[in-house]
């Protein structure tokens, strides 16, 4: 068998695992948007519809993980192709996360229905579904760089982390005096902080995305390190 096919042979096996993540990406990201869908909306069934999609996200991640060893192990790549399927690995487990953070919302808002919380109860879940909208913009953005391998949308991701983090913060405090000034409040609002926290990970996970593209492209591992040497890394 020539060099030829072989290497086409691996380029198309690249290209398929690759089209799986944006696959598994996609099923998270909706899996995100119909759980912030059942919190704003009090709906057990679309939180039920959540929580089965969980199964099928865990398969895929092992799936494809799987593959991903057999691809190492036959293959032995180049430096730059090692570094795509390290940061597919890093990937899938980021999408398998933010899968779990759906989930999450998707057992508080049964937990909400179940303890009979009225969606005329005055909670701030309009400031929730903001802090989604982020969050899912943020990890579209990530799966979109990841797919074109482009090092300035991955470093856009980057730069508006914070926005995420500023708007948690700003929740916080709001559910803060909500339980001062309503005591009936309370147990709901602890809730919605975890809601709020599973959000704010969500953006995390878009963020890790990102500095694996940047890996992937450059070489260079910006985790931890300040944005200036992200932007000299991107340069």
């Amino acid at each position: 068998m020539s060099d030829k096919h072989l290497s086409t042979q691996f380029d198309a096996e690249l290209s398929g695992i690759s089209t799986r993540v944006l696959e598994m990406g996609g099923l998270v990201e909706s899996q995100v948007v119909q759980a912030v869908h059942a919190l704003t909306n009090f709906s057990g069934e679309i939180a039920s519809v959540v929580l089965q999609g969980e199964e099928r996200v865990n398969q895929m991640e092992v799936e494809i993980d799987r593959d991903l060893s057999a691809i190492i192990a036959r293959r032995q790549p180049t430096a730059r192709d090692l570094r795509l399927l390290i940061a597919i690995s890093k990937s899938i487990a980021n999408l398998e996360r933010v899968g779990d953070e759906a989930a999450r919302i998707a057992r508080t808002v049964q937990r909400l229905l179940n303890s009979g919380v009225s969606s005329r109860l005055r909670l701030p879940v309009a400031d929730l579904a903001f802090e989604s909208e982020l969050a899912i913009a943020q990890l579209r953005k990530a799966l979109d760089a990841f797919a074109r391998l482009d090092t300035a949308r991955a470093l856009e991701v980057l730069k508006q982390d914070d926005q995420i983090d500023q708007e948690f913060d700003g929740l916080l405090r709001k559910l803060i005096t909500y339980m001062m000034e309503d005591p009936r409040t309370i147990s709901s609002s602890i809730d919605l902080v975890f809601v709020a926290k599973a959000i704010e990970r969500v953006g995390d996970h878009a963020k890790n995305l990102a500095e694996a593209i940047i890996y992937v492209v450059k070489g260079t591992d910006v985790r931890h390190t300040s944005m200036q040497n992200v932007e000299d890394a991107v340069r």
